[in-house]
């Protein structure tokens, strides 16, 4: 049987700053988890990531992670890897 799909968000790195962004609805970059773009299915998961992608000179290291929806519809960690990387560096 078929995985269900998993809403899914596009993330990446700040070139300049280091630090983890969240590409929006709005085709910016936030720092704000709570900001990021939704895709629902795999046709818009492979949109939002085209589109997340073309900012080479900004973002650095643009993928895909699965997403949870909180309590107000907005997307938050759906892992613990993306848990710790809403804290920022843990230098």
């Amino acid at each position: 049987m078929a995985r269900k799909f998993q809403p899914q968000m596009a993330t990446g790195n700040d070139l300049f700053e280091g630090d983890v962004v969240y590409f929006t609805s709005t085709g910016c970059w936030s720092r704000d988890i709570g900001d990021a773009a939704l895709a629902v299915n795999s046709e818009a998961a492979d949109d939002l990531l085209a589109r997340a992608s073309a900012f080479p000179n900004e973002v650095v290291s643009v993928y895909l992670v699965d997403s949870a929806i909180d309590d107000r519809g907005r997307a938050a960690p759906a892992h613990f890897r993306e848990v710790f990387r809403t804290r920022g560096p843990s230098n």
